[in-house]
């Protein structure tokens, strides 16, 4: 399921927003200000933010900011109730993907996340194609020309990741979190195990390459 931060101060809007998200099927964490939100992300992966700019401790542009300087391709949508040209050109300067104003038409919030999904090649399919290669994550299997691979659970869902968010470092905290879940006591050397697989299973694939970065964590580098 598509995992989906929602980062606004004002309660009652941030519920509405909510409920509309997960109607319609998304996953929705949700945060009152820039800091909460950097502090959740510190511990999920999320597929799109949602930022309001009027917020309290840590204001939307510098969110988007600060976003940009470590996850330089997730989808972010400016919702505001600022609606001036100089504000929504601040937006586009530090950052965000799409603008939107206050009060928030439904239909037209949920078409932009979808175009925004479809960016990030995080669709409504559920499919990432590199290349020839086509990762399925309701089938579980990569495919690449004739030759079709099926991965067990959990080193699909960490592939898919990690190819989502191309040379998107994610740290070894975000990974456990994500594809474990956070009440998991499996430890680092799970993830290794899961991470080698993967390099033995495809080492002879130049699509693409899975990277250590010492200290930190994974990244994905396509090589299309």
């Amino acid at each position: 399921m598509i995992k989906i931060l929602l980062v606004e101060d004002s309660d009652n809007t941030r519920k509405l927003l909510a409920k509309i998200l997960s109607k319609n099927n998304y996953y929705v964490l949700q945060a009152k200000d820039g800091l909460e939100a950097l502090d959740i992300l510190d511990k999920q992966i999320v597929d799109l933010v949602i930022v309001d700019i009027m917020m309290p401790n840590m204001n939307g542009y510098d969110l988007t900011q600060e976003l940009r300087a470590f996850m330089k391709d997730i989808p972010i949508l400016m919702i505001t109730a600022k609606q001036e040209p100089a504000n929504k050109r601040k937006g586009f300067i530090v950052g965000t993907d799409d603008y939107m104003t206050k009060p928030v038409d439904e239909e037209e919030m949920l078409l932009r996340i979808r175009a925004l999904l479809r960016r990030s090649q995080i669709s409504s399919n559920h499919k990432i194609y590199i290349g020839e290669i086509q990762l399925d994550e309701k089938t579980q299997t990569v495919v690449r020309k004739n030759e079709r691979v099926e991965l067990p659970p959990k080193e699909f869902q960490l592939l898919f990741k990690l190819l989502s968010y191309p040379n998107v470092i994610f740290t070894r905290l975000q990974l456990m979190d994500e594809i474990w879940g956070m009440e998991t006591t499996t430890d680092d050397h799970t993830l290794n195990v899961h991470v080698n697989r993967l390099r033995e299973r495809f080492r002879n694939w130049h699509e693409f390459e899975i990277i250590t970065v010492r200290g930190l964590g994974y990244k994905a580098v396509r090589k299309e």
